[in-house]
């Protein structure tokens, strides 16, 4: 059993001591109002109360994120090396050709984050999903850790214990530019452009790492993908300024949406006139489909015995919504068994577990998604129960509050443990946290600070 639980009742023992160490809430609160953890206009939310994680904790995390990307980078290979694989996915005919581009540099994978449900008792875990190049969140925990800078009850804790944080800012970019140096046509000097759609981009993260990468002397600039030019040569944006490398942040559902508008793009990269770090066949990664595939026996006959262990132990029965894959009536009955999500969406979009629901309405949504009801194909997967963590849950007005007026209940909330993986290497955890079965912001989840204790990083 890890000390995960302890510490965190250590740390709470130390806010009662300290009268609620509200000086210390109020503090945290307004740092993060006027922080740059902003997500679609609105600052993140928070609890006073860090997820605090032992080594025991570290290796498991470290062990479950290197061997899924090993996983993940063998079925991209083979999918990009073997035409009859690619069978045992069903993708839109635009996305096979993008997946199929040339990529020009080494890295299959340089970026992925896994998302997971840690059972922090005996670890044992199931998936939740897998994120690739759109992955975001490591400013969130940047600011969230900056938010208790000056926390009194961090403090006390810290005079028993070391605490450590993950960089994820310095150590990507080190990584990104040590992949672009492996690119076919690298240049001396790049000029590097974030690209999503900035309807849906967390924009206020692409700026912090675009003064990571001036720090570390690299011009990087954000650009809308639809502001894009290319002249044959020399992929542009709105203002002319050439762009040598991309960190594509732009989801493959979003190039498809805006197809038309993302022309100069995809042709930049058919030339190889630019470095797309991150290249499309990360999709394969972030569509659902992986989880059934990788049960599939053409993948597992070339998988090691330790990733089909991992597989077996950690991996949801996945299938499509539809009569021909699974037996509708039985996933109507047992619905707290099901959670049914799209095949590629993003921020829990059109995601719903049966044990959320009443027998009536559940059988409603599964005839809403079913056989491609929906205009779309949707997937059920087995679902897999949170591990629980006490805190005190956000106070929203605390500005406007009296001290006594001030919640200091604890409850406990579902946790979420995003894995970031950096070309192969464990990099941290985004750390979200609901009081619903599905964890997710119209739901009322937080994010809160990844701390790792006494783990002599």
């Amino acid at each position: 059993m890890t000390q995960n639980a302890n510490y965190t009742r250590e740390y709470l023992n130390i806010i009662d001591a300290l009268d609620g160490d509200l000086p210390g809430r109020r503090a945290a609160h307004a740092y993060m109002d006027s922080s740059t953890a902003i997500v679609h206009g609105t600052h993140v939310v928070s609890s006073y109360v860090p997820r605090l994680f032992d080594r025991e904790t570290y290796d498991a995390f470290k062990n479950i994120s290197e061997t899924t990307y090993s996983i993940c980078c063998k079925i991209m290979q083979r999918y990009l090396d073997d035409a009859s694989y690619r069978s045992i996915f069903d993708y839109d005919p635009r996305l096979v050709d993008l997946i199929l581009l040339p990529r020009g540099y080494d890295a299959l994978l340089p970026f992925m984050r896994a998302d997971i449900f840690l059972n922090e008792d005996d670890l044992s875990f199931g998936f939740c999903e897998l994120n690739a190049d759109g992955s975001s969140g490591m400013n969130e925990d940047r600011e969230l850790n900056n938010s208790f800078t000056a926390s009194p009850a961090l403090a006390r804790f810290k005079q028993s214990h070391q605490v450590q944080s993950s960089n994820l800012f310095d150590t990507w970019v080190d990584e990104f530019m040590r992949i672009y140096t492996s690119f076919d046509h690298a240049i001396a000097h790049p000029r590097v452009a974030i690209v999503d759609i900035f309807d849906n981009a967390i924009t206020e993260e692409f700026k912090v790492f675009c003064q990571t990468f001036a720090r570390h002397g690299v011009d990087a600039f954000m650009v809308d993908a639809r502001e894009l030019t290319y002249d044959g040569t020399h992929l542009r944006d709105k203002q002319g300024a050439r762009i040598d490398a991309i960190w594509r942040r732009i989801v493959t559902n979003d190039v498809l949406a805006y197809w038309d508008d993302v022309q100069p793009l995809i042709n930049a990269v058919a030339d190889e006139n630019v470095a797309l770090i991150g290249s499309f066949a990360g999709h394969i990664v972030h569509d659902k489909q992986i989880f059934d595939a990788m049960h599939h026996p053409s993948t597992q006959a070339f998988l090691t015995t330790d990733e089909i262990a991992l597989i077996q132990a950690g991996v949801p029965q996945t299938k499509f919504l539809d009569a021909s894959q699974i037996d509708l009536n039985a996933v109507i009955a047992q619905k707290d068994k099901w959670i049914i999500k799209p095949t590629d969406s993003y921020g829990a979009r059109d995601v719903y577990a049966g044990n959320m629901y009443s027998s009536e309405d559940w059988q409603a949504i599964v005839n809403r998604f079913a056989n491609g009801a929906a205009g779309a194909p949707f997937l059920v997967q087995t679902y897999n129960m949170p591990f629980k963590t006490e805190l005190i849950p956000p106070c929203y007005d605390i500005s406007a509050r009296e001290d006594d007026q001030v919640p200091r209940q604890t409850t406990f909330y579902n946790n979420l443990n995003g894995l970031y993986v950096y070309n192969g290497t464990f990099a941290g955890i985004f750390s979200r946290l609901g009081p619903q079965p599905v964890i997710s912001e119209p739901l009322g989840d937080l994010t809160s600070a990844t701390m790792w204790v006494d783990c002599n990083l």
